[in-house]
């Protein structure tokens, strides 16, 4: 198996929705299409991959280093000893020469071309990603299907808390039972305005509703809001502060009683492992968002997941941020505890195939090889563009 040919660009995937810290009006996205000389039905096999919303394109990136390294390789050293294609020996040569650190894009660029290769590796083998990666990574039983909670609340010109409401409800009615809502962008008393009028929608249950403060607060503000929401039993307070203050975290979680979760904007297995020693995370109630696709995909994130199970976290407590169908095959081959879901939002990359089905906060990865991106039907057209 060789790959015979790698096409990239760039699309958008903008709104004019904005959390507390950022708006998505010029957001766009990398996409990959890699070319192998290995021919099903009288075609060849393409793995495809994307990076997830929040961060910019790195298609420069990936032309100029990352995908030169992998093209330039000799065909059998993206091999394993099996004499299939390996995305852990195919990520090693395109770190190749990389120093250590400075992660942010670099970490983009090489999670998007990862996953072309987790999506390449599963339809050569003719199975779909997640039992891929359990035989190859887990124990061999994935679970059958996801816990998914979906992703909206925005601020938006002109919205109201009518159409937050409403909003809330459409996602109740797609099949979700738990959701998510930005906070930060107002103050405090508007966003506890907002808070209650998403819990009449849940008939008052705040384990039902996760908000997210996008990195936005300070220490004062963040325990000032604590304080305020703790009432409410919330399912989670995500995103507090910058990322990498994890004395802040640590701060509010010994002030605030309730789950936080956090990791998004953490890209690397060194940055994991300073969350779990230095961010005051609690493995009986917290929850990790590490992001595959944006933290140099699966090979890494395999890794992180070996530290954390070594400092006593179950993957339970990792819940992907992205929302998209890659990170939903990885939580049911890893067992993770779910995976976020952007039902209305940064298409065509985001959510899952056209065919999906949530029930009760739950979805399958469904059964097409690889990660089934053929399976959504705009971005298949936009994928299969760079090549055909």
């Amino acid at each position: 198996m060789k790959i015979v040919s790698a096409h990239v660009g760039t699309i958008p995937i903008s709104s004019s929705i904005r959390n507390a810290f950022i708006d998505f009006t010029k957001m766009d996205c990398t996409i990959i299409a890699l070319v192998s000389d290995t021919i099903v039905d009288g075609k060849p096999l393409v793995g495809y991959g994307f990076n997830s919303n929040g961060r910019y394109n790195a298609t420069a990136i990936l032309q100029e280093r990352i995908l030169p390294r992998l093209l330039d390789a000799p065909p059998e050293d993206l091999l394993g000893e099996d004499g299939q294609l390996s995305p852990e020996r195919a990520w090693d040569l395109m770190m190749a020469n990389e120093k250590p650190g400075g992660h942010g894009e670099r970490s983009v660029a090489v999670g998007v071309a990862d996953m072309a290769l987790h999506d390449l590796a599963a339809k050569i083998a003719g199975v779909p990603l997640y039992r891929w990666i359990s035989d190859h990574y887990g124990d061999g039983d994935p679970d059958q299907d996801v816990f998914v909670y979906a992703a909206g609340g925005y601020y938006a010109p002109g919205k109201t808390l009518e159409d937050l409401q409403a909003e809330m409800r459409g996602f109740l009615d797609q099949g979700y039972n738990v959701v998510k809502m930005k906070i930060g962008g107002a103050d405090l008393a508007e966003d506890v305005r907002r808070i209650e009028a998403v819990l009449e929608v849940l008939d008052g249950d705040g384990s039902r509703l996760a908000v997210d403060v996008n990195g936005k607060f300070d220490l004062q503000t963040a325990l000032e809001y604590g304080r305020a929401i703790e009432q409410y039993n919330l399912f989670w307070y995500e995103e507090i502060g910058d990322p990498l203050d994890y004395a802040l975290n640590a701060t509010v979680s010994e002030h605030y009683a309730n789950p936080i979760a956090t990791g998004e904007n953490l890209f690397s297995r060194q940055d994991a492992t300073n969350l779990i020693r230095y961010g005051g995370m609690r493995p009986d109630r917290d929850y990790l968002q590490v992001d595959p696709a944006l933290s140099y995909g699966l090979v890494e994130y395999k890794r992180i997941q070996d530290i954390l199970a070594r400092h006593g976290w179950s993957s339970r407590r990792c819940v992907p941020h992205g929302g998209h169908q890659f990170s939903l095959h990885i939580a049911a081959a890893l067992k993770l505890g779910g995976n976020e879901s952007y039902p209305g939002e940064f298409q065509p990359t985001g959510g899952f195939t056209d065919d999906a089905v949530v029930v009760n906060s739950r979805v399958t990865p469904g059964d097409l090889p690889g990660i089934g991106l053929e399976g959504k039907a705009e971005f298949y057209k936009v994928l299969r563009a760079l090549h055909s």
